[in-house]
């Protein structure tokens, strides 16, 4: 019997959706299955960021980067790439910044009494014979520049803009390759498109991790490797999560794509490392927490303010967050950076110099970006990240705060650092959070 055309229409789209939820079924699993229990390298589990993150932290975060504050970032986006010649700017609307007019921006941020503490007060970050515990991260600052300029970052988030091929696997590629300490026996295609021409599994388990290839390298080599894989995973989460799913004349609709998310993340889509990209994000989440807890007493400063002009607003958004950072003093399972760089005095120093170096390149690699909104929110998370770290190995410094008999300070954070690291780790923050969502969708096709 011959079917007629309008039924085997119908039959072939039943067919299409059965195949689809076929596909599906299962599918949180195979992004999720190895994203529980405990961490390596941490004492902490899974379950407990997810709670603390999304029903205590979470909330409290967003509300504060709002805030006049941390909305406003100073950066330019004009910077020539220092590596290679860069003929691949994106021309798409969706990847411009729009700039703040000068009259947009309050007059506390734009003033020089912004400045967290004085000058007099403050000895210049990482000199000094004290300083043999701070690992000294360079990150290449914009605040100086003559050509930079305030950018809101609630009018321009960061979210997916069609940016993609060969120019933005480029970016990824000379990171991992030159500055993530990935070992020489494990590479990456210069272009991804290999995994889908059929040039077998080798070709596939060459993308993005070491870790599971690495089980003899250092403790502090690896943990800056997951640093940056987890960067890399909350950047895919976002895009997965701020999806242009409708572009037309009348509207542009961004919204979560559950298929590019599976793409990224589910094991058999990946070769297993989806879910291993996963677990880097929760350390990394484990990381810049630490730092901010760490940074309490730096913040808790009488002199210190969140300077905008608005003396009540000011006031109010200070208590918000020592609020915050205080909520983050009570994780129970905080990172122990006393882990790291605990070895011989030598090796942690050329470890420390390795870092330092690394880290540098991997901030000047965000000028060689094409999108200038994938720009934008690359320089302002890797500047976090450096923050972070700067915290978190200024534990001597950091504990003068506190000492009344040191009159002048080393440590000290100025306006730029301070809103890097709470919009990075606000980044991070709604990346777990968004978890939870594609946890529910893909669990919807059960």
């Amino acid at each position: 019997m011959i079917m007629s055309v309008g039924r085997l229409t119908v039959f072939a789209a039943l067919l299409a959706s059965i195949m689809q939820v076929a596909f599906s079924r299962g599918a949180g699993d195979r992004c999720f299955c190895q994203v529980t229990g405990n961490l390596d390298d941490c004492a902490c589990d899974v379950e407990t960021i997810d709670a603390f993150n999304n029903d205590q932290l979470f909330p409290k975060l967003q509300k504060l980067l709002e805030s006049d504050y941390f909305r406003f970032y100073k950066v330019n986006l004009d910077k020539p790439c220092p590596f290679w010649t860069d003929n691949n700017q994106c021309g798409m609307s969706s990847c411009a910044v729009q700039p703040c007019s000068p009259n947009e921006v309050p007059e506390g941020i734009k003033s020089s009494n912004h400045k967290s503490v004085t000058d007099s007060q403050a000895e210049p970050y990482g000199r000094g014979p004290a300083d043999v515990d701070v690992v000294v991260v360079v990150v290449v600052s914009d605040v100086e520049s003559p050509d930079a300029q305030y950018v809101d970052l609630l009018l321009n988030p960061e979210r997916f803009t069609g940016y993609k091929g060969p120019a933005a696997w480029q970016i990824w590629n000379s990171i991992y390759e030159e500055n993530c300490f990935k070992p020489f026996t494990v590479r990456r295609p210069v272009y991804p498109q290999v995994f889908r021409s059929g040039q077998g599994k080798d070709a596939r388990q060459t993308c993005f991790s070491c870790f599971s290839s690495c089980p003899g390298q250092c403790v502090e080599k690896r943990a800056f490797y997951r640093l940056i894989s987890g960067l890399h995973s909350s950047i895919n989460i976002h895009l997965s999560a701020r999806y242009l799913m409708d572009d037309n004349w009348f509207q542009k609709k961004w919204s979560h794509n559950v298929s590019e998310f599976q793409q990224r993340f589910d094991s058999e889509l990946t070769a297993g490392e989806g879910p291993k990209r996963l677990r880097n994000l929760y350390f990394l989440y484990l990381i810049e927490l630490r730092a901010l807890a760490k940074a309490l007493p730096f913040f808790q400063q009488s002199s210190f303010q969140l300077y905008t002009g608005q003396p009540r607003k000011d006031q109010a958004h200070k208590e918000l967050l020592l609020e915050v950072l205080r909520l983050a003093d009570t994780f129970p399972l905080h990172f122990n950076e006393n882990s790291l760089f605990a070895g011989d005095e030598k090796e942690a120093g050329k470890l420390k110099e390795d870092i330092r170096l690394s880290f540098k390149n991997i901030s000047r690699i965000m000028d060689c970006v094409g999108c200038f909104k994938c720009r934008l929110w690359g320089k302002l998370q890797t500047q976090g990240l450096g923050t972070a770290l700067k915290v978190l190995f200024s534990r001597r410094q950091i504990d003068d705060l506190t000492k009344p008999n040191v009159p002048r300070p080393a440590f000290q954070l100025n306006r730029q650092e301070i809103v890097s690291i709470f919009n990075a780790f606000g980044r991070i923050s709604t990346s777990i959070k968004e978890l939870k969502n594609f946890r529910s969708m893909l669990a919807d096709f059960r």
